[in-house]
Parts: C-alpha cells; sequence; structure tokens
C-alpha cells in the first residue's frame, strides 16, 4: 500500500486560484503540494484567454493595416493572415508564459506533481502521475481548482464530424475558407469576429432570438450589426438539429427547415465542470446537477476544511474572478475574513471592437424594481475615437433615479475593456453619475467618454 504524504495545503488543479495559493503559501513557509493534470498555468493561458486574446491581437493589426490608407499610411500589397504567422505568434506568447510558471512553481518551493487525482478518502487523494507512478497525499486543507472543459450538445451526427471547440481550434493546422460556428455566446461571438476579420466566411447559429443572452436586447443588436459589418451571417432564433458531412463540409441542419455549410463546424455552446472523475462523495464533497461544486460564499464545500474555487465551484467563469477566489481563499486559510458575497465582477467580449461590462443591465435593474434612469451614448461623438477612425459602437449606463449611483454600464466600442475599469471604481466608492460626469478626465482618451455619456442624463427640472 502507497504510502499517505501529509502537506498543510493540497490543491487539485492548477487554475488561477490554485496555482497563486499554492506559490503563495509555499513561499510562506506552508508544505504544499498541487496537482495538476495536464496544463503548467491552467486552462486560461494554454487554451482560454491568452492564446484567443493572442490571436484577436493578430486580427486587430489585420484590421488597422487594411485600412492603413484612412490615416494617411501607404502600404504596399493587401495584408494577409497565415496560419504559420499566427500560430508562430501564439504558440510564442503561451510558450513564454508556460515556461515562466514552471520556474515560479519550481522557485516558491511548493511540490508540483503532474498527474490526475482522484479523492480515496477524507481530503486525501491518489495521484496517477503522468510519468508513472502514484503518490497518496492528505491536506490539512484541500482546494478543488479543476475547472470546466467545453461542452458538446447531444446533436445527432455531431460526435461524427469531428467538431471543433474553443480549445481545439486552437491547433487546428489549416485555415477554413468558412465556418459555422454553434452558440452565439461569449466564445462564439469572439471566434466569430476574429476569424471574420481573417477572411474567414463565418456563419454563426444562436438558438435564442438574441446574442449573449445576459446583455440587454439593444446592446445584444449592436453586437449583432458589429459582426454583421464584419460579414458574419448571423441566424438568430434557430437550433442546429442535426449534422452531417460531405464534400463540402460540414452540413447542419437547422430548426427553421434551413441548411448551413461550412469547411469547419465550431461548437460554443459552453463549459461543463471537471469534476466526474474526481470521486468528489469519497471525501464527502457535494456537487450539483450539472456536476458544479457546492459551496457557499465562503467557498466552502460540504466537507470540513475541503474548498472550491475558479469555474468548478461555480463562479463567474473569468479568470479575473478566480483571482478573487484566490484572494478570498488566503484570507479565510490565514485567519482573516473575506466573502464572495456582493462582488461586483466585470468582463470583456473580445469581439472587435470588444464589450465590457459591469453590474446591472436595464433589464435587471427594472425587474428588480428599480427606478432607472438610462444614458447612452454613440461611440463617434468621443474625441478620440474620432482620431483613431474607430467610431463603431455604443456606450449605455443605468443609473439608480433615487440614488443617482451607478447600477450598471455596456460599453462597446475601442478599448472598452480598459474604460470599464474606471466605471468599476466609481461604483465601489459609491460615486453619483454626477461625479463621473464632472471629473476632468484626460483629453482626448476614450476614458473621456464617460464625461459626454453621462451627460446625456437630462437634468431634472424644478417643478
Amino acid at each position: 500500500m502507497t504510502e499517505v504524504e501529509d502537506v498543510e495545503l493540497l490543491v487539485i488543479g492548477g487554475g488561477k486560484a490554485g496555482k497563486s495559493l499554492a506559490m503563495d503559501r509555499a513561499k510562506a513557509g506552508w508544505k504544499v503540494a498541487m496537482v495538476e493534470r495536464d496544463k503548467i498555468g491552467g486552462t486560461c493561458i494554454n487554451v482560454a484567454c491568452i492564446p484567443t486574446k493572442s490571436l484577436v491581437a493578430s486580427a486587430r493589426t489585420l484590421a488597422t493595416a487594411r485600412r492603413a490608407g484612412e490615416l494617411g499610411i501607404e502600404v504596399d500589397g493587401a495584408p494577409v493572415a497565415t496560419l504559420e504567422g499566427l500560430r508562430a505568434h501564439k504558440e510564442g506568447v503561451v510558450g513564454g508564459m508556460v515556461a515562466a510558471h514552471a520556474k515560479m512553481f519550481a522557485d516558491s518551493g511548493m511540490d508540483f506533481l503532474m498527474g490526475t487525482a482522484r479523492f480515496v478518502g477524507e481530503r486525501t487523494v491518489e495521484v496517477t502521475l503522468n510519468d508513472g507512478g502514484t503518490r497518496v497525499l492528505r491536506g490539512r486543507d484541500v482546494v478543488i481548482n479543476t475547472g470546466t472543459t467545453p461542452a458538446h450538445p447531444d446533436i445527432p451526427g455531431l460526435a461524427d464530424v469531428d467538431p471543433w471547440d474553443s480549445e481545439a481550434i486552437l491547433r487546428m493546422e489549416r485555415m477554413p475558407e468558412s465556418i459555422v460556428i454553434l452558440g452565439g455566446g461569449y466564445v462564439g461571438c469572439e471566434f466569430a469576429s476574429m476569424l471574420a476579420i481573417t477572411g474567414v466566411a463565418v456563419t454563426l447559429v444562436q438558438g435564442r432570438e438574441q446574442l449573449l443572452p445576459r446583455e440587454d436586447r439593444d446592446v445584444a443588436e449592436a453586437v449583432a450589426e458589429v459582426l454583421r459589418g464584419q460579414g458574419v451571417d448571423v441566424r438568430l432564433g434557430v437550433r442546429a438539429s442535426a449534422v452531417r458531412r460531405d464534400g463540402a463540409g460540414a452540413v447542419v441542419a437547422l430548426s427553421d427547415g434551413t441548411e448551413v455549410t461550412g469547411a469547419e463546424l465550431l461548437v460554443a455552446t459552453g463549459r461543463t465542470p471537471v469534476t466526474a472523475d474526481l470521486d468528489l462523495a469519497a471525501t464527502g464533497v457535494e456537487v450539483t446537477d450539472r456536476g458544479f461544486v457546492v459551496v457557499d460564499d465562503h467557498l466552502r464545500t460540504t466537507a470540513d476544511h475541503v474548498w472550491a474555487a475558479g469555474d468548478v465551484a461555480g463562479s463567474p467563469q473569468f479568470t479575473h474572478a478566480s483571482w478573487n477566489d484566490f484572494r478570498i481563499l488566503k484570507a479565510l486559510l490565514t485567519g482573516g475574513e473575506a466573502s464572495t458575497a456582493g462582488r461586483l465582477v466585470p468582463y470583456t467580449v473580445f469581439t472587435t471592437p470588444e464589450l465590457a461590462r459591469v453590474g446591472m443591465t436595464e433589464a435587471e435593474a427594472r425587474a428588480a424594481g428599480r427606478d432607472v434612469k438610462v444614458a447612452r451614448l454613440d461611440v463617434a461623438a468621443i474625441p478620440r475615437a474620432k482620431t483613431l477612425r474607430l467610431g463603431q459602437g455604443v456606450w449605455k449606463a443605468v443609473v439608480d433615479g433615487a440614488t443617482d449611483e451607478i447600477l450598471g454600464v455596456a460599453l462597446l466600442g475601442h478599448s472598452a475593456g480598459e474604460v470599464v475599469a474606471a466605471v468599476q471604481m466609481a461604483m465601489l466608492g459609491h460615486l453619483t453619475y454626477q461625479q463621473v460626469r464632472d471629473a476632468v478626465i484626460t483629453h482626448p482618451t476614450m476614458a473621456e467618454g464617460l464625461n459626454l455619456l453621462f451627460d446625456t442624463i437630462a437634468a431634472e427640472v424644478p417643478a
């Protein structure tokens, strides 16, 4: 029987929360072991945020090069994207970050294991090592941080056509002439925009009546118009009912009786938690009917001294949310207090231009019974956007009519992901919209548009 090794902190899965906590506590002198199945640095670095945003950067550079003449720059020949060049850029960024993480793990002093963990008892796992052999580890505290993986819907014929998902597409060996994307959420929209800019004919199929179902309808329609302007064939309110492959590629039969065809098929219909093979029942950890680990607002599971963080715990599926989970766990494990309750989590959808969001939508605010004021601004009105000739997009803000505090914003336009941080800080500080409107913001910057945005709220006229 393999001897049980005791550690103070055992981390299962090396995503943002897990790896950050493991390194932090190891540097503090704790005895720490972290088990990672196959991705040094986690999903974000290897097959999600970092490689996809690297490719988004390539697409945006291509778009800028194509309109260089608008900015007075002459370019000989038409700029084009090559698969070899895109791969070299993406792999260079990813490879550098993976190597940096391997060094950071070693320098921290943690015991880093590459292998697959399975619970065999209370806070105890058996690890089948990738290079052979097994080890059994028991943690005084255990953190489950195994993340999620792309989900494939149950559509007749789908498995037979060997579809891509958000991870497989990053390993593509050819640039397709055309592609059908199933799913109009964040991932589907990002890939649709990026691929369309690089010259791929894209058909985007969304079962709901709007893209990005968590957004207000007017914001979602603005994103759809952006994609249509890039050449994307956006099909709303139809679902894939069957899939087959013929000489032309993947043929998708739709619920309205029509068919769409692409040389390749990308499935972007959500993600599923990596919990099925962990044998969580052996350590007393309960999961939801979808397989996510059940946690309270302190990230505690149903088992004593077992915690969960990141996507697998049902946290918002963003790396920055997982990073905040790390901070919460660090506080709790070192005698402090922290909670996920009420935290304000922004996000950015990296279409071109990008959509940045924080707080409540107008629909959510009205459903909550709030008396709201709504501010809207065309990005084309912002001086910085004029200088860049990047005026596409619209900004929207929702304000509490009783307190004048900002409830949320949706910013579709150039550098929206940077500007939204300023609004988030204002919301955390409980500033009124007038304070943001009247703030002296550098000219000409995109953030200056916040002055203009909140200026669109009509001043109240005294009775």
